[in-house]
């Protein structure tokens, strides 16, 4: 039997959709606002999954503060009021969309839990827009 648990975070970020090798013009069609070259920020909410066996010891999954403490470290104190293509090093040449920071999210992540977990990540980067990775 397996069973997922759920924790939701908050971080609150500014990016920039663009190219560093196109122009000013292809990014603007490609991007539109997003291409700003002075940054909008986002309220980001996140939801860390964990699936796996309940463990007959603890009846946990995993413990939910572990959960918590791991996220804090990670994700918010990472990524929380930063520019994410300025001071988050994964993105120094990967284009933060909502997609590919849930794909760090998870990068980031994954190490910390065992064989017997499964992890997915859900990033929510407006209340109707949102992506989910799972490895």
């Amino acid at each position: 039997m397996k069973v997922t648990v759920s924790r939701k975070a908050h971080f609150n970020a500014a990016h920039r959709l663009f190219r560093k090798d196109w122009t000013a013009s292809q990014n603007n069609e490609i991007f539109g606002k997003c291409a700003n070259p002075h940054y909008h920020g986002h309220n980001y909410e996140l939801i860390v999954h964990v699936k796996g066996p309940i463990d007959p010891q603890t009846g946990y999954v995993i413990d939910m503060k572990v959960l918590k403490d791991l996220i804090k470290e990670e994700v918010e104190e990472r990524m929380d009021h930063k520019n994410l293509n300025e001071e988050v090093a994964e993105f120094s040449n990967l284009i933060p969309t909502a997609e590919n920071i849930a794909v760090v999210i998870y990068d980031l992540l994954k190490p910390h839990f065992n064989e017997n977990q499964e992890l997915s990540v859900t990033l929510y980067e407006t209340p109707r827009n949102y992506v989910s990775y799972s490895g």
